[in-house]
Formats: C-alpha cells, sequence, structure tokens
C-alpha cells in the first residue's frame, strides 16, 4: 500500500515537472521569437536605405551619365579665398560653397553619385534619431530623400536656366541641417529654458550659413516642442513664440546689417532654387513641399513618451504583422512610383547632351551615327549639329538630306533657347567668336558662371589674338580641380601664337572668321542668324561660298539660288557636282523654266529619281492629302531635296 502510494507521488511529481519545462521551453521560444524578430528590423533598418540609395546611384550613373557631366560643366568651384567670400555675401553661402564643391565630381559621374548618396543616406539616419523612428517604420525616411532626388533628376532645360549654384547637393545638405536641428534641439534638457535659447541661437548661427534650411529646422522645432515628453505647457507656448520671433526677425536683422545684397523679398528663400523665367513655375516646386511636410509629419508623429526598447523594435502576431506589411509595402512603392515617373526621360534631351558632348571631341562621325537615329522627330539644335558634322567632313552637299529634319519643341513648359542650350559651341564651330563670347558673357551675368562658359571664352580669346584676356580665363580656371591641364594646353598657345594654325581644333575654325564678325542683333534665333550671315556671303573663297550655296539651299529661296550655283561651278570645274544640289537645279529649273538646264551635266540617277518623284506626287497618290501623301513619299524620297521642298514646311527655330 505505501509502495502504491509513493509511485502516485512519483508520477504526480514527474508530471508537474514536464509541464514547468515545457512551459519554460515555450517562454523560452516566445523570448527567442521576439529578438529574432526585432533582429530582422535591425536588419531591415539597415538594407532598405542601403538598397534605396545603390538603386537609385546606379540609374544615375548608368542613364544620366551625360546628364551629369553636363551639370558639372555649368557649375563653378575654385580654389579660392575670394571665391568663398563672394559666396558668402547672402545668406546660405556656405550651403552654396559645399553644393558647388561635391557637385564637381560629377566631373566623374560615379564618383558625384557616390557622395550624393552618402548625403543621402546621411539625411536618412538623421531623419531616424531626430524624430525617434522605429526600425520597423524606417521606410518613411525614405520620403524626403526620394523628394531630394526628384527634385535633381526632373529638372531637365533647367540646368541652363537654374541660378542656384550647387543645385544637386544644396537641398540635401540644407535638410541635413534642419534635421540635426531638430535632433539638437530634442537631446537638451527640458528645464532651464535650454531648449528655448537653443531656437534663436541655432537660427541665428545657421541662417547665414544655410539660408532656408536654417528657418526649416526652427519651424519643426516648433512642432516637436507639443510633441517631446516632460514639458509644460507654458514651456510649449514659449518656445513656438521663440520659433515665430527667430523666423520672422533674424532674416530681417542679417538683411539691414548683413546681407544687405539679398533681394528683402527672397530673404525667407535664400537657399531654395527659384523657377523663374517669364513667370513662376510652381510645379518644380513640389519636391520641396514634400519634403517640408514629410518632416512636418515626422514630428507630428513623434510620441511624447517613447514606447520600450521590445515594442519599437518587434512586430508581434500575424495580423500586425500582415499589416506592417502592406504599410511597408504602399510607402516602398510609392516611393519608386514617384521617383520613377517624375525622372525627366526627354529623349531628345539626352540626345542633345550626347551629340553636343561629340562636337566638343570633334567626333563628326559620332553626330552623324547619332543623328542617323529616327526614333522620336528631333529638335533644331539636333539638325544644326548634324549640319556642322556634314560641313566639317565636306559631305553637306551630298547628305545633308539623308537625315531626319525636326523641328520639334523642347519638352519643358516655358520656352527653351538655343542661346543657352547649346548655342554657343554652334557660334564657336562657324566662327563667330564675338557671338559666341557675347552670350557666354550675358549668361554669365544672368545665371552664373559656369566652366562651359570660361571655356569657349578662352578658345575665343585666343582666336582674337586677345592673349591677355585669354591669360585670365587661363588663370581662372587653373584654379579648379579637374580643367587644370585643360588650362594649360590652351596656355600653350597663348605663349606660342604661331602653334594656333597647327592646332586641329583651330585650324578647322579660322576659315570661317573671313566672314564679317561684327556684333548685332541674332535675337536669340541662332539658326536663322547664320542662314542670313552666310547667304550674305560674296566672296570666292570655295568653304564659305558652298556654305552660302547650303543657306540658299536651306532657305528654297530660287533666285538667291542660281547665283550661288553657278559660282560654286566656276569655283568646283572638273569636280563633281555634289547630288543635292544637282537635285535643286534640277526642280527649279523644271518649276521656273527662267535657266536653262537642258545642257546641264545630271546624274541619271538624279534625274531618275526626279521623274519617279514626279510621277509618284502626280499620278501614284493623285488624290490623296498632303498629310496622306508625306509618310509615303518619305519612305521613297525622304533622302532627296525633292522631298525636303514640297513637303517640309513650317518648321520653326528657337
Amino acid at each position: 500500500m505505501k509502495t502504491e502510494k509513493k509511485t502516485n507521488k512519483q508520477r504526480a511529481a514527474k508530471a508537474v515537472f514536464f509541464r514547468t519545462e515545457k512551459l519554460a521551453t515555450n517562454h523560452s521560444s516566445s523570448k527567442h521569437g521576439k529578438r529574432l524578430s526585432a533582429s530582422l528590423l535591425r536588419w531591415w533598418a539597415w538594407l532598405l536605405p542601403l538598397t534605396a540609395v545603390a538603386v537609385a546611384g546606379t540609374a544615375m550613373v548608368m542613364f544620366e551619365d551625360l546628364f551629369l557631366f553636363r551639370v558639372q560643366e555649368l557649375n563653378l568651384f575654385l580654389y579660392t579665398p575670394l571665391f568663398l567670400k563672394q559666396q558668402m555675401v547672402v545668406s546660405g553661402g556656405l550651403l552654396t560653397y559645399l553644393g558647388t564643391y561635391f557637385t564637381q565630381y560629377f566631373y566623374h559621374p560615379w564618383m558625384g553619385v557616390t557622395m550624393l548618396c552618402c548625403w543621402w543616406l546621411l539625411l536618412m539616419w538623421l531623419t531616424k534619431h531626430a524624430f525617434v523612428i522605429p526600425n520597423k517604420w524606417m521606410a518613411l525616411t525614405l520620403i524626403p530623400a526620394v523628394a531630394l532626388l526628384i527634385s535633381d533628376m526632373d529638372l531637365g532645360y533647367w540646368i541652363f536656366y537654374l541660378k542656384a549654384r550647387g543645385h544637386f547637393f544644396a537641398g540635401t545638405i540644407g535638410a541635413c541641417v534642419s534635421v540635426a536641428m531638430v535632433w539638437g534641439y530634442r537631446a537638451l534638457p527640458g528645464r532651464w529654458f535650454l531648449r528655448t535659447a537653443f531656437i534663436p541661437v541655432s537660427v541665428a548661427v545657421f541662417y547665414p550659413l544655410f539660408g532656408f534650411y536654417a528657418l526649416l529646422g526652427a519651424a519643426l522645432m516648433g512642432i516637436m516642442a507639443w510633441r517631446v515628453e516632460d514639458y509644460k505647457t507654458l514651456c510649449r507656448c514659449i518656445d513656438t513664440a521663440a520659433v515665430l520671433v527667430a523666423v520672422g526677425l533674424i532674416p530681417l536683422l542679417y538683411y539691414r546689417f548683413w546681407f544687405y545684397q539679398t533681394n528683402i523679398v527672397n530673404i525667407y528663400w535664400t537657399g531654395l532654387p527659384l523657377f523663374r523665367l517669364d513667370k513662376d513655375y510652381y510645379t518644380y516646386y513640389i519636391p520641396y513641399y514634400i519634403l517640408g511636410a514629410s518632416l512636418a509629419l515626422l514630428a507630428l508623429a513623434f510620441s511624447r513618451k517613447p514606447k520600450t526598447e521590445g515594442n519599437q523594435q518587434s512586430v508581434e502576431g500575424k495580423k500586425a504583422l500582415t499589416t506592417w506589411f502592406i504599410a511597408q509595402l504602399l510607402i516602398v512603392g510609392g516611393v519608386v512610383y514617384a521617383g520613377y515617373t517624375y525622372w525627366y526621360k526627354d529623349y531628345n534631351f539626352h540626345k542633345e547632351l550626347k551629340m553636343n558632348r561629340l562636337v566638343e571631341e570633334q567626333d563628326w562621325e559620332g553626330v552623324l551615327s547619332l543623328a542617323r537615329d529616327n526614333k522620336v522627330e528631333g529638335t533644331r539644335m539636333m539638325w544644326l549639329m548634324k549640319n556642322l558634322a556634314l560641313i566639317r567632313l565636306g559631305r553637306a552637299g551630298d547628305e545633308m538630306f539623308h537625315y531626319p529634319n525636326g523641328a520639334k519643341k523642347c519638352e519643358a513648359p516655358f520656352w527653351v533657347r538655343m542661346t543657352q542650350s547649346g548655342g554657343k559651341i554652334l557660334y564657336y564651330n562657324y566662327g563667330q567668336l564675338n557671338f559666341c563670347y557675347r552670350w557666354c558673357l550675358e549668361d554669365g551675368v544672368e545665371y552664373g558662371w559656369r566652366i562651359d562658359y570660361y571655356k569657349h571664352m578662352l578658345k575665343c580669346s585666343i582666336l582674337n589674338g586677345e592673349m591677355t584676356v585669354a591669360q585670365k580665363y587661363v588663370d581662372i580656371l587653373k584654379q579648379t580641380k579637374y580643367y587644370r591641364e585643360w588650362a594649360e594646353h590652351y596656355e600653350t598657345f597663348i605663349k606660342k601664337p604661331a602653334l594656333i594654325k597647327q592646332d586641329k581644333e583651330f585650324a578647322a575654325i579660322i576659315p570661317f572668321m573671313k566672314t564679317q564678325d561684327v556684333l548685332t542683333s541674332d535675337n536669340t534665333l541662332i539658326e536663322m542668324f547664320l542662314l542670313d550671315h552666310f547667304l550674305r556671303y560674296e566672296g570666292n573663297d570655295p568653304l564659305l561660298q558652298e556654305m552660302s550655296l547650303i543657306a540658299a539651299l536651306q532657305m528654297k529661296d530660287i533666285q538667291l539660288f542660281w547665283p550661288r550655283f553657278f559660282n560654286y561651278a566656276t569655283l568646283h570645274v572638273n569636280e563633281h557636282m555634289p547630288i543635292h544640289y544637282q537635285e535643286a537645279a534640277l526642280l527649279y529649273g523644271n518649276l521656273e523654266h527662267e535657266v536653262d538646264i537642258s545642257k546641264m551635266p545630271f546624274d541619271p540617277e538624279v534625274k531618275a529619281s526626279f521623274q519617279d518623284f514626279m510621277t509618284a506626287a502626280q499620278q501614284t497618290y493623285a488624290g490623296m492629302t498632303e498629310q496622306q501623301m508625306k509618310p509615303l513619299m518619305y519612305d521613297r524620297f525622304g533622302n532627296t531635296f525633292f522631298y525636303e521642298y514640297f513637303f517640309t514646311r513650317g518648321q520653326k527655330s528657337y
């Protein structure tokens, strides 16, 4: 009996032991699950921003390398004390200085993009710590960064007109300063009015250096005052009043006693780009609205009493996990969609940039290779660069109309002028040095001095024999990081002018300088000015006389064409007459019957092409409208002057 009782007690004790062990195991498993969840979220907090900037940076380097290179050409940073002083005469000067400094590294696009990505990572890290964002909501930090990405990559043709210097980095650096100010305010203890004192002091220190972004930081501190813990209502009201006084008064005081060169209308916006030409283009400010609004919402969402570490860093429960996953998907998907949608992807813009680069490198075959692309209708800038390449290669008379002749308007809400977007290099290559110099000078005064302007002014000065002026530009470019060797190369011509005629680049331009180069008015219409300029030439220089004939051909002026055609024939006796000149003579002779063309030695192919063209127009496609006939005729005769004369009309230059 005693043995049986003892056995029952042992069984009960054993059961209690196993139940206790099972509970302990379950508890340990639960704790392990929480630890695993927190670990995964810590990885999420690191991997998400790193992946985001890696994707954005890779896309920028792969698809926007020429754009970024052009951005640094339209930038200027000099390693001189005077340059720093020049930036600091207005509020936000240090922001400009840092922005232009980092922008120069886009000379190597991968290097500049890497630096920009590092700044974005810093902004996300500061945002997380300033607003105490839990790891599980790290996706929220992507919103300010993507807004800044869009502010850079949606510019397009604005890069030629934007007066804000160092724009590509300025917004990101300024946002970092604003968020850092908030972090400093929150980190201070609430007693002894330390936070209250920090508000005017920080604005007074950072406003002359970073302009608007110091005021943005103050505004965020005003919001944070109502969210921080252990703060009395009276203190919150005092801090809000301190923000209003600091934001309203400090810029006025600086304007009155220091930065008097700033327009009083703009004292609250210094450091921000002004998208203003004939009017304000407010849509370009949307990324800045998103930036400010997202930071303000993060400040509003700040918890007065931070949650415990476990609750901050874990997602518990199947329902909670599903909700969290959907929220992350919406945030990440939204920023990806916004980044892709508002990334400027105009095909012609990027093609113009590439052609401009090839013209500068004198890669004429490369220019023509791009010109053959008929994916979309091209711009007049492309047409002019293509013509320049053909003239340099001596093939304009045979191939000028073998390429698409487009006049598509630039993809921008404002009127883009060729004088800003690429006309300087055309004027330079056609020997109109005074006009090239004039537009560099005017745009330098209007939009700020840039590497591109100094390069053109240096070369124009050398060709004009103005060596003292040329040396001044050499000395300026020597103070840059990447153009010192370039400047030293051209300094050789200043010291040894006899080498100018031996240089391949200069030797091609010197013959164009025989025409009159008087500074008049081009009304910003470069194409029309050049056509009129060469049309006026009456001499016997073979190159310039052919330029005059080409101008008459493009103007479709029969009366101007004939004397230039006969002059060309006289200057090129026993040489084959280019195809397009034959086509024009054959067409005009049959249209006007004022010049006897019966004895002209036209190529059999030209005669046959003309007959086929007239048969198609008058018989095969008879009864069709011009718009119906145009694509059919282009497929067969798009590479002839016949098609150009009858079907290319109404084109507008800019």
